[in-house]
């Protein structure tokens, strides 16, 4: 229901050629990287600034990616940028612990995962730009 909700607004915001499952996946893949960013915070105190920002970037760019009214591309787009930078440097950050810490691994795999989808996401309304 949801996403049927988001996919009128974005008719509305003259998207309608965004694939809502991109973005779906992106949103899914931000709270995952969110969640595990805040447990592995929890754990390891050297890569917990890390993890905290890239919680807090990835719950930033769900939340306005729900927020569709007044969405603009290049906002979109210089979002989905700063959230990838993040999961990428909370993602090496963890990477340096990931041997001994199965949370810091977890973390790691969760930022890739957000990483990929926030990719997806912007190379699919790139698409839907042009």
């Amino acid at each position: 229901m949801m996403m049927d909700m988001m996919s009128d607004e974005m008719k509305m915001a003259d998207m309608q050629t965004m694939d809502m499952s991109v973005m779906q996946a992106c949103m899914d893949a931000c709270s995952a990287c969110e969640q595990a960013c805040t447990v592995c915070s929890m754990q390891m105190m050297d890569c917990a600034p890390a993890c905290m920002n890239c919680a807090d970037m990835c719950n930033t760019m769900m939340r306005g990616m729900l927020r569709m009214q007044g969405m603009t591309s290049p906002v979109m787009m210089a979002m989905l940028d700063a959230c990838i930078a993040m999961c990428q440097y909370c993602m090496d950050k963890c990477m340096e612990h990931a041997n001994h810490s199965d949370v810091c691994k977890m973390c790691a795999q969760a930022c890739k995962a957000c990483m990929d989808a926030c990719m997806a996401m912007r190379e699919s309304m790139m698409m839907a730009a042009s």
